[in-house]
């Protein structure tokens, strides 16, 4: 991660997780002390990052204690990077205290929603109704050419996803 931040030639103003799972959290505490910058998640996050050691553990992974948020985000919160500003929409589903941070028409949901497919509801906090209610209510009214940055994997846009992802049919 480092060496790709060195790359991009820019300067980070934040680590921002979209949700606690240890696929996204895990090198957080270590990118933190790298480029010195705060740590920012929704407040419902904190249990399942605090739980990191066992989510590692269900999936045969090295157990490490969970990096702790320096900032909690709300629905409605805004993160200013310079010029660009980003709203914060909470969007469980995927796990309790999942967000979406929203602006200059990209939306990057974690592992709410990605092309073709939905995240996993099967792990703790998860609900597969909640998170297709998110999805349809938060992201779906977007416009159509907004373009959605999932967890994992490739880009994709709202006006594809709305017409061709069997989730929603």
């Amino acid at each position: 991660m480092a060496a790709k931040i060195e790359q991009m030639k820019v300067d980070p103003v934040a680590i921002v997780f979209t949700h606690g799972h240890y696929d996204h959290v895990e090198g957080g505490a270590e990118l933190k002390a790298l480029i010195n910058v705060p740590i920012y998640a929704h407040k419902e996050q904190l249990p399942v990052i605090r739980g990191m050691k066992s989510q590692a553990s269900l999936f045969g992974l090295p157990q490490k204690d969970g990096p702790e948020p320096d900032n909690f985000l709300e629905e409605g919160d805004k993160l200013e990077v310079g010029e660009l500003s980003f709203d914060i929409v909470h969007t469980p589903g995927h796990s309790p205290g999942s967000i979406c941070i929203i602006g200059g028409g990209h939306v990057f949901v974690g592992d709410l929603l990605f092309l073709g497919s939905i995240g996993r509801t099967d792990l703790l906090g998860g609900d597969y109704e909640t998170l297709i209610r998110q999805v349809t209510t938060k992201i779906f009214t977007l416009p159509d050419d907004t373009i959605v940055h999932p967890g994992h994997g490739p880009a994709t846009t709202v006006g594809r996803e709305k017409l061709t992802n069997p989730f929603f049919r």
